[in-house]
């Protein structure tokens, strides 16, 4: 029996769908964050890791072809050189935001906003897909949960040099790290999926700094689905752990629930490059 696997690889996680030719289900899989930008080597081994735990989910057998939607897969030469590392003789990889907006979607057009350890926007329209932004921490991922979390030390810094007023929240995050040199040294080891987990603090926060984090972040998102709307007249769907908190931020617009998940649109892809 011809098996497939779906591949769902972001800064924060690995997960893994072994399937057959019907698109059935046999075995899933999770393993660490998959960014084969930032680290290619971490990446493969929990991709290969996320893939063993699924096939044996399924009860064994050889993968006929595979589908990766991978952060950090618009790096140049990153998904060649995942490919040389993967034993699968047939294999298409593409970045995570177009698995998405894949198995968000199915054929329908629409826009997707993903919004998790990194964030990415994409609008589908007549099975042409046009992707903005997805291009990393450190050149953007506006509005993410790395945007986010960075925003917040930086924040509480600035605060320190007296530039802008401190605020109960940052006046905790200083006390936390017990200096601005701790925060300094937090940084410099940080990945984005470090940085992430300090999202959650500032989005469900009515501190005054954090309500200027989200305001920004909300103004990124709003600006990206406004360049990706033809005519202002294709639905939205928000994807990510962040996701429900700027769709209830953004509620004026048409939005849409997502058909399937990111592993759904990998699993497609994998069918489509047998």
């Amino acid at each position: 029996m011809a098996l497939y696997l779906g591949i769902d690889g972001g800064g924060t996680g690995c997960r893994a769908a072994v399937a057959d030719a019907s698109g059935r289900i046999l075995g899933l899989g999770q393993a660490g964050p998959a960014n084969i930008a930032s680290d290619p080597d971490s990446a493969a081994a929990n991709i290969l890791q996320a893939l063993d735990i699924a096939l044996k989910a399924a009860g064994g057998g050889t993968i006929h072809a595979a589908g990766l939607g991978l952060a950090g897969a618009n790096a140049a030469g990153a998904p060649d050189r995942l490919r040389a590392a993967l034993p699968f003789e047939h294999v298409a990889i593409v970045t995570d935001a177009i698995t998405a907006i894949k198995g968000a979607l199915g054929p329908d057009d629409g826009i997707v906003a993903a919004l998790g350890t990194g964030s990415v926007f994409a609008s589908q329209i007549g099975g042409t897909i046009r992707q903005i932004g997805g291009r990393g921490l450190v050149l953007g991922d506006e509005a993410s949960g790395a945007w986010i979390g960075r925003a917040l030390l930086a924040q509480t810094l600035r605060a320190v040099d007296g530039f802008t007023h401190f605020t109960p929240l940052l006046q905790g995050v200083l006390q936390e790290h017990g200096s601005p040199d701790a925060i300094v040294a937090r940084s410099l080891t940080s990945r984005p999926a470090d940085f992430a987990t300090l999202a959650p603090r500032v989005a469900k926060s009515s501190d005054p700094a954090a309500a200027a984090i989200m305001a920004q972040a909300t103004k990124d998102t709003a600006e990206a689905i406004a360049l990706l709307q033809p005519f202002n007249s294709l639905p939205v769907t928000f994807l990510g752990g962040l996701g429900p908190a700027f769709a209830a931020r953004l509620h004026h617009l048409a939005q849409r629930p997502a058909k399937g998940t990111a592993l759904d649109g990998a699993l497609l892809l994998a069918r489509q490059a047998a």
